[in-house]
């Protein structure tokens, strides 16, 4: 049996996401994960869920916790909670802060699974074919499966049934007069028919027939004459419980009463005749409006203050001495009367007194101010006139709208004169009343036995807002005559909850309940204009009865995003879309490619992968039940290729009863009943009430549904749609498991070709592959019958039209087409179509597969591809030749393989690559890659797979050639050992690749390229630590980088080892052939910093050194590196620039007091790591000026190398660099070449340095002649750096501690004491550091500190300096990013009450999204922006002088999150906590950075904010250690 893997969905929540419109599909059985994305991660999040817990039901209304699933990594990126989908539906989540505050929420909407038959073999729902069936014409029950036979041989699978229940006096078969009763017109008089009749019946067709029924469900609206509604008249919108309808009720009733008086011939004589015929006829009605109906109806009073009653009431106030207390800033406005009588309106009496007031008491004065209450209120009603008049406006302009539509336009229902049947305009309102003047009409308002009765009409507003009710008060529609009304229903009125209505609530719900307990599914009639909490509660009774039903809707919201507000809401299965949208071919199959597919050729996806927002899922129909015919709106010829064209989308495909059979006219809702007719194989065209084959398109849509079917069924969900000319299109379908596809080519008729022009001279077509047949071939003829005559009894089609088809033909027996073997290359066919007989309304289409070759070349590929993915398991054909590199699994191919080599196999930049004589592989219009190695491969493929971006450069050049895989595999095979083994398993796999047809390679490139990948990351986690091997995503990702900075080049760049030492790889050289070592080098950054002499650097070695190789388990190499920059030592220092160790600078403090640090770390961290104390280093330069030294002359112990820098340091050291001038550094000053370090006395502290070099990590140099800053330090830092400090600090603790367990032999260093040799021990300049650095580095409150030496350059307070004794006082006291380093490195010597402040101040100036700012923005030469390029001029930033001036560096993050972390923990556990989310919520977004990257690395700065710097490294060995130093904290 086939394996399936689990597929999973992964939807990443985010702070400001709005999902709450995006409409998320999913099937049952699929695991939905949510993860934190960069916003929230670190951050108490919460995510609940309606989704009901295993064994429970669905309530809506009820929410509960999912739990978060944790993982080691410390980091967020995996921690995940989790639904396993097992049912259908719409289920809410929302996403909430710990205090419950919601974040965001959205929905889920899970597809039914449907069954059909008496196995109950499951129905795709990309295999639906339904037809639409008006019930009222199947006549009585037993004469139903005669007439549904006709779906049965036409093909369908699902039948459509309008209402079934008793319908209204309209008989419109969506106007129901019970919706509990059964409709009699099913019985007969000798048998009535019950629904269980109906539910055998429906049960019969889904076991016998193999199609399932669904129905409408209609919420909205009753027949006016439904007997409960009289019952219940509070279910209704009237103008008792809804008296904002007044003003329309009666201005319904004034026109109502117009039409009879225009009906009688009233107004003849003014212009308007009972028989409206023209615009004059309009105009006049429009001037009667006006002038006589407004005019008496004084609508507006509806809306005013009765004036004088105000003013006598204000008067009133004044003279008996009232005030009352009021908003004096209120203003003064008519309040709407709830009952809405004349002049009902009022006004807050308050605001008149506090805004009137008279000048005196005297009556005089009270009078005055009474003229201005009178003249203020008539300026109030005046405007609420005005209001009214503009309502007025529109409600004659849409009257006016509708006489013409109904009366004039050729496309109407010219209904004729005007009668009382056929009145001016629908009513809006029902009336079971006498008929009486208006003027006696009007008080019935106002009685409250008459006005329940006085009910609105249902209908729909064009372009209204549907999540508005149109009937709620604050809605004008009625009054303004916007409602296109459907004069026999009433619009139901739910209110918001059961207890509001609960007698119509509990009468829909049986409804629902009889519709679900018989049905497969339901169409929700007039669903935009349902009330959403209405359906979901329907639906939600429906689901309890029938889990997986299947809920269909056509909306016309007039957006997407409207849309899903339904389809999320209320879980619909389908969105009902139709053909007759489209305005020609083009659009039609431009509806086909968005309706559903991929395209073809498209990626294999993986089976855990984010989730994405899609469009719904389609009922693709020709035409709807609600909509005019085809042959009215195109031509009869279109007819069949506009059904072939909607069957070949990937989607449901549904048709309407009557369109198969070529009925002339649209079957009408309302007044339609006659009958359908029933099926006969051998019927003839004169007998109206029977169908076949020959009717119409039956035969054609019979073939048509059933390839619809086929292909939904096994898996052609890859669609290509071509428009070959203005009305051919060409629509292919394509199975990526046997690749497979059949091409549908229809030539449209949306003119009628007796009437219209269309060209004989046909453009020809390609279709690539081998034509296995021809599936049918069908054109709309013309037969000898009578002349269409519309019947009285049965609905009949036009009889003289026909399908003559043939089906499964070989193409050499086609009528319509001939084909050429264009192309026989490589095994690729491509057949040039031409078409001989191809008229207006004919299709055919083709079977085609792959040549037999290319057949059996991908099937013996995907056999291969198997141990990557089941997914290739279909179609596949085992390889028992295989060739000898393919006789493995590729996991055996590549085990044992070095991390060494990893990094040439999946890495290696340009640079890189070049040094080795090649380069990355370049394509047109993109460039080089990243790498040379899979990962740049890798990284553009991850952009195109999911969005199968075929148009991408990287699948045109897959397409146009094979320079891709041959760049690939022979890369490797000239290298020898297991890369070229594993070259030799690419170029086997590629071998099958080539042979088949180009529009394949992609995908397959692909699927090699990504389970060889795949499989080669988790061998190199297998060789890691168990850190890394059980961490988070983020730490795998961060610990591969440790593979893209530690490589060996083809000349090593690392001195050599001593020859005593175990564990030294060694290869052939490349010229001679002998062994030469091979320890891999760590890169700074790339791609600026990765080859020849600027690969190495001691001070980026060693900062990295700890996070890329410590951390992830490459302790062989890590100790390798450390001796080999042992072997360099000169001066007492290491070299900053390597230079292969022959060219090397030694012009930097820090650098070996990180290597110093390292060999800390690795003793620490590494079983047995202090034996690296006793490894041999074969010393370059045995004295400062000795040349370089061959392998093992003079050989040392690590330790007294150790020793030899400390003794050197307190010693001191001057020196001139060697080679010193313009040639080694064209931009320092002469004076830059001094070097000096050494210790000062009184503090213990390590200092050096000058004002003309810059000997830490801040080292840029200026460059600019322009702006004069050329040889200018931007940051010299002399004296003692901060972070020296604490580095040096750590490393005399270590010391004094190693000598104190005998592990290390010396227990000091020796100095000079007025002319006496005095031994220093490590544990007393421990302890003078120790008392020394608080009172020389911090920067207290205390403004008289007495410690503090230049108190007026302090400009911040509890912050540590960057430096002490610069010769610049004003560095020292510069807010910069270093003091955390200390903290970290040898938090001993801080106060942590006092480290806590410094690093709040330090996060809250300096904290970025990625780094640290390197310097206060509040600091007058702070810039942000670093542009290397630039040189205007000015001094701080020429030249990119603002190097270390701002820009926000990633590695001292790193620090900064390790020493928060340290202390908060020894402050308390809750600030602890809170700590560790900051530090998760900050590391989020480099997380989100690496998954981002091409280069799958982190930069080495930003620009301000974050911003991104094209000047920076674009993956940073340093960055990526720190942050997983900061990881492996966690």
């Amino acid at each position: 049996m086939e394996r399936q893997a689990k597929q999973v969905r992964i939807l990443h929540l985010n702070e400001w996401d709005r999902l709450e419109r995006r409409l998320f599909r999913l099937k049952q059985g699929y695991e939905l994960q949510f993860r934190l994305g960069p916003s929230l991660q670190g951050k108490d999040i919460n995510v609940q869920t309606n989704y009901p817990a295993d064994a429970e039901a669905f309530d809506r209304h009820h929410f509960r916790l999912l739990e978060w699933q944790d993982t080691a990594g410390g980091d967020d990126s995996d921690r995940f909670c989790n639904i396993n989908l097992q049912m259908s539906g719409s289920f809410q989540f929302y996403v909430s802060h710990g205090n419950n505050q919601k974040i965001s929420t959205g929905f889920i909407v899970v597809d039914p699974i449907l069954h059909v038959g008496h196995s109950n073999h499951i129905l795709p729902l990309d295999c639906i074919c339904a037809q639409t069936f008006l019930s009222k014409c199947l006549g009585p029950l037993d004469e139903w499966e005669d007439r549904l036979n006709v779906a049965r041989q036409s093909g369908y699978n699902m039948i459509h049934f309008t209402p079934l229940q008793t319908l209204g006096l309209s008989r419109s078969c969506y106007s129901l007069a019970d919706q509990l009763e059964l409709n009699p017109d099913f019985s007969r008089p000798n048998k009535t028919q019950t629904w269980s009749d109906i539910a055998r019946l429906v049960e019969k067709l889904k076991k016998e027939w193999n199609m399932l029924c669904i129905t409408d469900v209609v919420y909205n609206h009753t027949a006016a004459n439904s007997g409960w509604l009289k019952k219940h008249p509070e279910c209704s919108y009237n103008i008792l419980n809804s008296p904002h309808l007044k003003p329309a009720w009666l201005l319904d009733r004034a026109l109502w009463h117009l039409t009879c008086d225009v009906a009688k011939g009233k107004y003849q004589n003014r212009g308007l005749p009972a028989k409206i015929e023209n615009g004059d006829h309009i105009d006049s009605l429009r001037t009667i409006i006006w002038d006589e109906i407004y005019p008496k109806l004084r609508l507006w009073e509806f809306y005013q203050v009765d004036v004088d009653k105000i003013v006598n009431d204000f008067r009133d106030a004044l003279q008996h001495g009232e005030k009352k207390k009021c908003d004096s800033k209120q203003p003064l406005k008519i309040i709407q009367d709830p009952e809405f009588k004349r002049h009902g309106c009022v006004v807050n009496m308050s605001v008149l007194l506090k805004q009137f007031v008279p000048r005196g008491n005297r009556p005089d004065e009270i009078e005055e101010c009474c003229s201005s209450v009178r003249k203020k209120l008539q300026e109030l009603n005046m405007e609420h006139q005005q209001d009214v008049h503009w309502h007025q406006e529109q409600a004659v302009n849409c009257t006016m709208g509708t006489l013409s539509y109904e009366r004039l336009v050729d496309y109407g229902p010219r209904l004729g004169p005007v009668t009382e049947k056929n009145p001016l305009v629908t009513r809006y309102f029902t009336y079971d009343f006498e008929e009486l003047p208006l003027e006696q009409e009007e008080p019935m308002m106002y009685q409250p036995e008459k006005a329940v009765y006085f009910m609105a009409h249902n209908g729909w507003v064009m372009g209204d807002d549907p999540l508005r009710n149109f009937a709620d008060p604050g809605s004008n529609v009625y009054l303004r005559r916007e409602l296109i009304c459907w004069g026999d229903s009433v619009k139901l009125r739910y209110g918001k909850k059961p207890e509001d209505c609960p007698y119509l609530w509990a009468h829909m719900q049986k409804y629902t309940e009889i519709t679900a307990k018989i049905f497969y599914g339901v169409r929700l009639d007039n669903c935009h204009s349902t009330p959403i909490r209405v359906a979901e509660y329907m639906l939600d009774t429906a689901r309890r009865i029938r889990p997986n039903l299947y809920v269909v809707a056509e909306l016309f919201t007039g957006s997407e995003e409207m849309d899903n507000v339904f389809v999320t809401k209320l879980g619909i299965s389908s969105l009902i879309r139709e053909a007759m949208s489209a305005k020609d071919s083009h659009e039609e199959g431009r509806l086909v490619y968005r309706f559903g597919g991929l395209p073809v050729g498209s990626f294999a996806q993986p089976s855990v992968k984010p989730l994405v927002p899609k469009i719904a899922h389609a009922l693709f129909m020709d035409v709807t039940h609600d909509n005019e015919s085809l042959i009215e709106c195109r031509s009869v010829y279109d007819a069949l290729p506009s059904a072939a064209i909607v069957s070949m989308a990937c989607c449901a495909s549904g048709s309407t009863m009557g369109y198969d059979y070529l009925v002339p006219h649209q079957i009408s809702v309302v007044s339609e009943e006659r009958r359908y007719p029933k099926y006969s194989p051998n019927t003839r065209p004169e007998y109206a009430g029977e169908l076949n084959q020959a009717s119409g398109i039956i035969a054609g849509k019979n073939a048509i549904n059933k390839l619809h079917r086929e292909l939904g069924a096994n898996a052609f969900f890859q669609v290509y749609v071509d428009q070959v000319d203005e009305d051919i299109v060409a629509v292919t379908r394509h199975c990526p498991n046997n690749h497979n596809s059949v091409v549908a080519v229809s030539r449209t008729a949306f003119r009628d070709p007796a009437t219209s022009f269309y060209k004989s001279d046909l453009p020809s077509m390609c279709i690539p592959g081998k034509i296995e047949e021809i599936v049918m071939e069908a054109n709309t003829v013309v037969r000898e019958a009578q002349p269409y005559k519309k019947d009285a009894y049965s609905i009949n089609g036009l009889p003289n039209y026909t399908v003559h088809i043939m089906e499964h033909i070989q193409l050499k027996d086609s009528k319509i087409a001939k084909a050429d073997i264009t192309s026989k290359d490589r095994n690729e066919f491509m057949y040039e179509i031409k078409f001989d007989n191809f008229p207006p309304g004919s299709i055919i289409i083709f079977r085609v597969g792959l040549d037999p070759k290319a057949q059996e070349t991908v099937g013996l590929l995907r056999h291969h591809l198997i141990q990557f993915s089941p997914h290739f398991q279909p179609g596949s054909i085992p390889d028992l030749n295989a060739p000898p590199p393919l006789t493995k699994i590729f996991t055996y191919v590549a085990s044992g393989i070095t991390l060494a080599d990893l990094n040439l196999l999946l890495y290696r930049c340009d640079f890189e690559e070049q040094e080795d004589g090649g380069g990355c592989y370049s394509i047109e219009n993109i460039g080089p890659l990243k790498y040379a190695g899979l990962q740049g491969f890798i990284s553009v493929l991850a952009d195109i797979r999911p969005r199968n971006d075929l148009g991408h450069p990287l699948c045109e050049n897959l397409r146009a050639g094979d320079w891709m895989m041959d760049y690939i595999s022979n890369r490797l095979i000239g290298r020898g050992g297991k890369l070229e083994e594993i070259g030799h398993w690419f170029a086997a796999m590629f071998t099958f690749l080539k042979s088949l047809p180009r529009y394949l390679i992609p995908c397959y490139f692909d699927a090699i390229l990504v389970g060889a990948y795949t499989t080669l990351v988790d061998i190199t986690w297998d060789e890691m630590s168990s850190f890394v091997q059980n961490g988070s995503t983020f730490v795998k990702q961060l610990a591969l980088s440790s593979l893209q900075m530690c490589g060996v080049g083809r000349l090593p760049s690392l001195p050599k080892l001593s020859g005593c030492i175990e564990g030294v790889p060694t290869r052939p050289n490349y010229i001679t052939g002998e062994e030469e070592q091979c320890c891999v080098s760590l890169a700074a950054g790339l791609p600026h910093f990765s080859a020849g002499l600027f690969r190495c650097w001691g001070r980026d070695t060693f900062i990295s050194l700890r996070g890329l190789m410590l951390v992830t388990g490459r302790h062989l190499e890590a100790r390798n590196i450390i001796l080999a920059f042992a072997c360099t030592l000169r001066h007492g220092l290491i070299p900053n620039l390597l230079g292969n160790g022959v060219c090397a600078r030694y012009n930097c403090r820090d650098a070996v007091w990180w290597w110093l640090h390292c060999i800390q770390d690795y003793c620490a961290e590494v079983t047995s790591g202090v034996k690296i104390l006793k490894c041999p280093v074969s010393r370059l330069y045995p004295t400062d000026d000795s040349p370089p030294r061959e392998l093992g002359a003079a050989d040392q112990p690590l330790y007294d190398i150790i020793q030899e820098v400390m003794q050197r340091h307190m010693e001191g050291v001057q020196f001139r660099e060697r080679n010193a001038g313009p040639h080694m550094d064209p931009h320092m000053k002469d004076e830059g070449f001094n070097v000096s370090v050494g210790v000062d006395i009184e503090t213990g502290f390590v200092i050096g340095g000058q004002r003309y070099n810059c000997g830490t990590w801040m080292d840029k140099m200026g460059e600019s002649d322009i702006a004069q800053n050329k040889g200018t330090p931007a940051t010299p830092r002399d004296g003692s750096a901060v972070e020296i400090v604490g580095l040096s600090k750590s490393t005399i603790r270590w010391l004094a501690d190693l000598h104190a367990k005998s592990l290390f032999p010396y227990s000091g260093v020796k100095r000079r004491q007025d002319g006496t040799e005095v031994l220093v021990t490590y544990e007393e300049w421990d302890a003078k550091i120790s008392q020394n650095f608080e009172k020389n580095f911090f920067v207290s409150e205390d403004p008289d500190d007495p410690f503090e030496r230049f108190p007026h350059l302090v400009h911040k307070r509890n912050i540590y300096k960057d430096s002490c004794g610069a010769s610049s006082p004003w560095c020292d006291y510069q807010l910069r990013p270093n003091f955390p380093i200390a903290m970290v490195v040898a938090p001993e010597l801080f106060d942590p009450e006092k480290a806590w402040k410094a690093l709040k101040i330090a996060e809250e100036k300096l904290l970025g999204p990625l780094g640290l700012k390197t310097l206060d923005p509040d600091d007058q030469v702070y810039c942000g922006f670093y542009d290397n390029s630039f040189d205007n001029g000015d001094f701080n930033i020429s030249r990119g002088f603002n190097y270390h001036q701002g820009p926000e560096w990633l590695w001292p993050l790193g620090y900064f999150l390790r020493a928060k972390l340290h202390f908060s923990k020894l402050i308390s556990s809750t600030l602890y906590e809170e700590t560790v989310y900051l530090v998760k919520n900050i590391l989020s977004h480099h997380y989100d950075y690496l998954e981002k990257s091409p280069w799958k690395g982190l930069p080495e700065l930003t620009n301000e904010n974050g911003a991104y710097c094209p000047f920076s490294c674009e993956t940073q060995a340093w960055s990526i250690a720190t942050i997983l130093d900061v990881l492996y904290e966690l």
